[in-house]
């Protein structure tokens, strides 16, 4: 059987992760064949380990630009980079026949770019796969939302030096414990650009961005995210809890979508 071809466009962490995986055949049915990075360095980084690998498929090629990236049709693209990255070529990518797996969820808070996106998939026989993140039970609330009218509300603890670069930061946070936002969706992303990704796909597989009340909780040496989502109707109440000390769950969660893309049975 032929192999799905994969891109991967933002080289940092996560793609070092989901590379790793790659290598080590937990993702067979792909052949990862194009990277690309605002850092060339790291574009190159990444290509090498696909070529070191040991797997014998054909190189992987680091990339100047995403429109060579595109120019390659992969079959796949990857997308851990930011809201902005995804914005600046999915509709690009979704014409050119590829379609997109991404963390960058944020991006949907945009509603214009989500119908965008949404009319360009299914015009183009496309796909958005958004992956779980740091969180989930996404299909609990796909299927809550589904019921009829519901509420849903996400809450993140965070440590006050994830929120450095942001306008709510101050000095005090190292000291005392803080709530720092508390509104929806839309605006926490805005807020928050990279940070809360998450809270918009829980959104949208609930009640939408605009309806989900969101709060944000600075912790003095709190060591990860902490998030708990919660959706309620007439008949069900569902919590989801999910801690990460690290941001790795978010690239095994890449991993994950890519092996239901492609396996018999999926969950």
């Amino acid at each position: 059987m032929e192999k799905k071809t994969l891109a991967i466009i933002g080289c940092g962490r996560l793609a070092t992760l989901i590379t790793d995986a790659y290598n080590n055949n937990l993702l067979s049915e792909f052949e990862l064949v194009a990277t690309y990075s605002r850092s060339k360095e790291k574009a190159e980084y990444i290509a090498e380990k696909v070529n070191t690998g040991g797997r014998s498929e054909s190189t992987c090629v680091p990339q100047a630009s995403i429109s060579d990236l595109l120019a390659l049709k992969p079959d796949y693209i990857i997308e851990t980079a930011s809201p902005n990255a995804l914005k600046s070529f999915a509709l690009d990518a979704l014409k050119n026949g590829s379609s997109i797996v991404t963390l960058s969820m944020g991006a949907f808070a945009d509603k214009a770019f989500y119908e965008d996106v949404t009319k360009t998939a299914k015009q183009y026989g496309t796909r958005v796969h958004i992956a779980s993140g740091a969180i989930g039970g996404l299909d609990v609330l796909r299927t809550v939302s589904l019921m009829g009218p519901c509420e849903a509300t996400f809450q993140t603890e965070k440590s006050p030096n994830s929120l450095r670069k942001s306008s709510v930061y101050e000095e005090s946070l190292q000291y005392e414990k803080k709530k720092v936002f508390e509104g929806n969706a839309v605006e926490a992303i805005a807020l928050f650009p990279t940070s809360v990704n998450v809270s918009v796909a829980a959104s949208i597989a609930s009640v939408g961005p605009e309806n989900m009340r969101v709060s944000i909780t600075s912790t003095p040496e709190f060591i990860g995210d902490n998030h708990r989502i919660e959706i309620k109707n007439d008949q069900v109440h569902a919590v989801v809890d999910v801690y990460s000390a690290t941001a790795q769950i978010a690239g095994w969660s890449i991993v994950n979508t890519l092996r239901n893309i492609v396996s018999p049975i999926v969950f």
